[in-house]
């Protein structure tokens, strides 16, 4: 057996484990579970933390207000440091549009060792429960994305039926461009093989996550869990804030959103870039042996197999190609599922490998950047090291 054929064999066999043995991560049957309706709706409010989202907000605020449910339900924005007019603008789509009762908090700088968004968070959900109703839900929502008039609703009553203390959708993000459509998918592929979500949504499980755009927190959890300031400096705050709520015994849940959608634009790959690299390093914990490992783990995942494949063929080395050729197979059919989701064409499935080393050079810089003091930026905040105060505002 020839070193190219050992190899991929290798490669092969990691991709019959994670057909097999990630918990069926690559599948996109994970929906809201059954939820027959309350008798009595509980109070819900929603909180919108939102920093410099003039751009977006036009396209979501009014879904959010425009909330079709049936108990007693508000809407807090909280304008996290905005040189936009955030704040203002919110204010005029609330007098335009009606609907829900809106509230702007404008709690200015994040203190030391908390992270910008989960400092809005902090105060919006004290603002939510501030006055003598307490509610018993929260939905916790990003600014750039857009709900069904029935979201609300469906996330309050499957959560009832069904005992959860978080219920998180993946919203569905943007796709239009050339770039969205290569990125965008393998971005969800990618998070969904590293917390396949039927393994979130198993209580016996240790794996938590959800998805910071869409995330229905019962005040109980809360308060069980410390929430957020269990969790003030996390750049990655939707899997830690799931963590401390299934640590402290919450049941949560995870799945893919049908009529909630993301409205931001990544025209761009530098867009999109900067989306993924701002919390790639910290995915892996700041470790460089975790990036060290990470390296030649995605190039014998999703290099590999092409070039056994085109090498064995080339070079008369059979087994190298029928491995080779196998661990792609295994890889098309296993991404074939999320491209349906997104209503993509099966053809970008060819085009998995390059898209993952284009991931692999995200992390990479994600790791430079940390280590040149540049850390998680966003929106003109620097979060250099973990649990440090941001740099600018």
């Amino acid at each position: 057996m020839s070193v190219l054929s050992a190899i991929a064999v290798v490669s092969l066999l990691v991709w019959v484990w994670l057909l097999l043995g990630q918990g069926l991560f690559w599948r996109t049957d994970q929906r809201l579970p059954p939820h027959p309706e309350p008798r009595e709706w509980p109070d819900a409010v929603v909180v919108v933390p939102a920093r410099d989202e003039a751009g977006v907000l036009p396209a979501s605020l009014p879904s959010l207000l425009a909330q079709e449910y049936p108990g007693r339900a508000s809407v807090v924005l909280v304008d996290d440091g905005s040189t936009d007019g955030t704040g203002a603008l919110a204010l005029a789509l609330a007098e335009e549009h009606g609907g829900l009762p809106l509230r702007v908090l404008r709690p200015g700088e994040p203190e030391p060792g908390w992270t910008g968004k989960l400092w809005a968070l902090r105060h919006g959900i004290a603002q939510a429960r501030s006055g003598d109703a307490d509610p018993e839900y929260l939905l916790l929502t990003d600014a750039d994305i857009a709900h069904a008039p029935d979201s609300l609703r469906t996330l309050v009553a499957a959560a009832r039926a069904n005992r959860l203390d978080l219920v998180s959708q993946m919203a569905r993000l943007r796709i239009a461009g050339f770039w969205e459509r290569l990125v965008v998918p393998a971005f969800v592929w990618f998070f969904c093989q590293l917390y396949p979500f039927r393994w979130v949504n198993r209580p016996t499980a240790r794996t938590a996550a959800a998805a910071g755009g869409c995330v229905l927190l019962s005040t109980a959890a809360v308060d069980r869990a410390g929430l957020p300031d269990a969790v003030r400096g996390a750049v990655i705050d939707d899997v830690s804030l799931a963590r401390a709520v299934k640590r402290s015994g919450g049941r949560i849940w995870l799945g893919l959103a049908g009529g909630v959608v993301s409205v931001r634009p990544y025209p761009r790959l530098a867009d999109l870039w900067r989306m993924v690299a701002r919390s790639a390093y910290a995915q892996l914990r700041y470790s460089p042996l975790l990036l060290a490992g990470t390296v030649p783990g995605l190039l014998l995942v999703y290099a590999v197999p092409s070039v056994a494949l085109a090498a064995g063929i080339v070079g008369g080395d059979p087994l190298a190609a029928a491995a080779g050729g196998a661990a792609k197979a295994i890889m098309i059919v296993t991404y074939l599922p999320m491209l349906r989701y997104y209503r993509c064409s099966p053809l970008l499935a060819l085009a998995l490998p390059p898209t993952a080393l284009l991931y692999l050079g995200m992390t990479v810089d994600s790791a430079v950047q940390h280590y040149r003091g540049r850390g998680a930026a966003w929106k003109g905040r620097v979060y250099a090291r973990p649990g440090t105060a941001p740099d600018g505002g």
